[in-house]
């Protein structure tokens, strides 16, 4: 038990030290969150929308104003997370790969990966909702930051995904900005007037949005609607962690064993037989 805990935490904080290496994504995190809910709080109109609320199964009228703040913050945290996510795990794929191969336990390096996207969600998380406070008290704080959380999740678990199925930094880079413009494109009612449509909810922040603006705007729980974004998460994790594991496994099964030649097990220059 000691040695499986020496190798998730040595891992673990290697994992936190890659994300505090990212300078790129700490300067995301300490200028564009601030900066992005603060045009949208400059910008955006303070008229009256309707917002549906499946959580609840109702029509609510919402502040645009405030309801964008609710979308700029899970836009701002998904990008910042799957990008930090991508790029931890995509820089550190053929070091994971030799680690594996030399035996140490994929599951310690997964879960590794996984503890430092947990703290890394629920630091950017509770910066976004405090920033929020600055201009805007929403009914229920907590319950905020935990909506958030799941998006960033959700994100987060999509970038370790793309980073162990694609071969390039473009690539993952593009599909996470363009997941979540469309994301929070669609779910936002100030930009989509139709955000109530069906097909919204089979987007990875729809149960984050559904948990944010009822955090914002009224004093329930949506209790399912939490889940959602774990889920996003928990399914992304299984398709990284298959990938790993198939780019880790050993290739060298029924190959000739090193030191031997054409048959398996006979030496070199020994006849076969002796």
């Amino acid at each position: 038990m000691r040695r499986a805990w020496t190798r998730y935490s040595t891992a673990t904080l290697y994992a936190l030290t890659e994300h505090l290496r990212n300078r790129l994504a700490l300067v995301l995190v300490v200028f564009f969150v601030p900066v992005w809910i603060t045009l949208v709080y400059l910008v955006i109109t303070d008229v009256d929308v309707r917002f549906y609320l499946r959580a609840s199964e109702q029509q609510i009228t919402v502040d645009g104003n405030d309801v964008s703040k609710i979308s700029g913050a899970v836009n701002a945290v998904t990008l910042i997370v799957g990008f930090m996510m991508f790029i931890v795990t995509f820089r550190s794929t053929g070091f994971d790969q030799r680690l594996a191969m030399a035996g140490y336990p994929r599951l310690h390096l997964l879960l590794a990966k996984l503890t430092a996207l947990l703290v890394a969600s629920a630091l950017v998380c509770a910066y976004a909702v405090a920033v929020i406070c600055v201009y805007w008290v929403p009914e229920q704080p907590v319950l905020l930051w935990t909506a958030l959380l799941g998006a960033a999740l959700a994100f987060g678990g999509l970038g370790v995904a793309l980073a162990a199925v694609l071969r390039g930094e473009l690539e993952g880079m593009f599909a996470i900005i363009m997941l979540s413009i469309i994301d929070m494109g669609l779910q936002n009612p100030v930009s989509n007037p139709a955000s109530d449509s069906d097909i919204v909810r089979y987007l990875p922040t729809y149960g984050a949005m559904q948990s944010g603006v009822t955090a914002g705007f009224l004093d329930t729980t949506p209790v399912l609607h939490l889940f959602l974004g774990p889920l996003w998460f928990l399914c992304a994790v299984v398709v990284a962690g298959t990938a790993f594991r198939l780019r880790t496994r050993d290739r060298r099964i029924g190959l000739p064993a090193p030191g031997f030649g054409g048959r398996r097990g006979t030496p070199r220059g020994s006849p076969a037989g002796t």
